[in-house]
């Protein structure tokens, strides 16, 4: 749940415009209320401590498909995940994601020169799974605070469930919101990773460019979706079963001709034999 002073951090999805909180507050915690632009007056609303920072009219074709199947399985993704991994790709869940976490460099985090908190971002946290991760690979007593943030309700029930068992890192704030319009200022974090998404985003390219922005200078970025190993020579079972996975597009594959202009120190891997992972960072001439 986002405290009172997080709202600094937070930008008009519309104008990226400076947000001020009206409304209830809980300890210091957003509780029930809305957040107005200062700059389009645009109104955001905030309902049982979490912020809405979307408009439903702008999530359509894929993103809307997505968001309703992920809502109708909240509590089966991660343990399916689990299960279906090493059956369809012959490799554990846990190898893949330490596979692509690594690219994150967490262990390498210092504090901050202007002594606010180091802050990772998740773009599409889901269900919270890659949170214990985090946990486990900061480096001891360093501060930090890690956002996430999706399009489904389900999903992020099942996230503060899983942070109320403190499975993850103490400090996280989850929010509702578009990847197409991340509602931050421009340089707000330290790392920004995405995990299973992009593929089916009606703009990749967009989502890509906002990660980017809200990405401190020369950060790691990751990103990880479905793409098929080239060196991997599949079964006809899973072949069947990628082509399942991947069945909203016919064209399952990294996106690294999308990347922004300036992007540098690419890296594209496979992290099992169904999923790339791609790595970069854009230097400050040209986030700024």
């Amino acid at each position: 749940m986002m405290r009172v002073q997080d709202v600094a951090l937070l930008a008009c999805p519309d104008c990226r415009g400076q947000l001020v909180w009206h409304g209830q507050n809980e300890d210091d915690r957003l509780d029930e209320g809305r957040l107005r632009c200062g700059g389009c007056g645009e109104t955001w609303e905030v309902e049982d401590g979490l912020a809405r920072l979307y408009r439903e009219d702008r999530v359509q074709g894929t993103d809307r498909l997505m968001r309703h199947i992920y809502d109708g399985l909240p509590a089966l993704h991660d343990p399916l995940t689990a299960v279906l991994t090493p059956l369809f790709q012959s490799v554990s869940e846990s190898r893949m994601r330490d596979g692509y976490m690594r690219r994150l460099e967490l262990g390498t985090l210092k504090p901050r020169e202007d002594g606010q908190p180091v802050r990772v971002l998740e773009v599409g946290v889901g269900a919270g799974a890659n949170l214990p991760r985090i946990r486990g690979s900061l480096p001891p007593g360093l501060p930090v605070e890690v956002w996430g943030l999706d399009l489904s309700t389900g999903m992020l029930a099942q996230c503060e469930k899983r942070l109320k068992k403190a499975r993850g890192v103490k400090d996280t704030r989850l929010l509702l919101a578009d990847a197409h319009a991340l509602p931050f200022r421009d340089a707000t974090f330290d790392r920004v990773f995405h995990v299973g998404g992009i593929g089916g985003y009606r703009q990749p390219a967009v989502a890509l460019r906002e990660m980017a922005r809200v990405a401190r200078p020369d950060t790691p970025l990751v990103v990880v979706d479905e793409q098929l190993d080239a060196a991997f020579r599949p079964s006809l079972f899973q072949r069947a079963a990628f082509r399942a996975l991947t069945f909203y597009t016919r064209d399952a594959k990294s996106p690294r001709a999308l990347l922004p202009q300036g992007a540098e120190g690419v890296i594209e891997e496979q992290v099992s034999p169904f999923y790339y992972c791609l790595t970069f960072r854009v230097p400050a001439a040209v986030t700024g």
